[in-house]
């Protein structure tokens, strides 16, 4: 989907927004995990059990969510959810 957003300094700024697909979604937040060995993450991961979660990764998943599919993802709705799966199903419910 094209998107076309008019910024605060009146320039009118356009970007894609990615169609959902789970395979792709599992790549992107593997890839955040700079530790987790690749390949491995499924949709049935909890990513609250990887060893290197933390607080940034939360906000970087937030970030991944809105910068690479347009979906707003708040800590409240962060703390909810579990699996890789639990990320992807919210992310395609509220994509546009």
């Amino acid at each position: 989907m094209l998107v076309l957003e008019l910024d605060f300094h009146g320039v009118v700024q356009f970007y894609i927004i990615r169609k959902m697909d789970l395979k792709e979604f599992i790549k992107k937040v593997e890839v955040e995990f700079e530790e987790l060995e690749k390949g491995i993450l499924t949709a049935e991961t909890n990513f609250r059990e990887i060893d290197e979660w933390s607080s940034m990764h939360a906000l970087i998943i937030i970030a991944l969510m809105d910068v690479e599919y347009g979906v707003t993802v708040g800590g409240e709705d962060l703390s909810k959810m579990q699996t890789v799966q639990d990320l992807f199903d919210f992310a395609k419910k509220n994509q546009d």
